[in-house]
């Protein structure tokens, strides 16, 4: 049976996908730096969106070197 993949990441997933604390995954939420939208209460990140953010980061990163 294939293994199914997740289409969303909670924040608590997504900041140890990222090696982050929760607390900084939040922040990024709410600074615009990550991308994420509302299901209910909870708030969700696409797989995609983590691609993008860590894109930028490199990108940043190779605009300063």
């Amino acid at each position: 049976m294939k293994e199914l993949q997740p289409k969303w990441y909670s924040p608590a997933e997504a900041a140890v996908l990222l090696g982050f604390g929760l607390s900084k995954v939040k922040m990024k939420i709410a600074t615009g730096e990550l991308r994420s939208i509302k299901d209910g209460k909870y708030r969700r990140i696409l797989p995609e969106w983590l691609d993008e953010y860590i894109n930028e980061q490199i990108s940043r990163h190779e605009e300063v070197a």
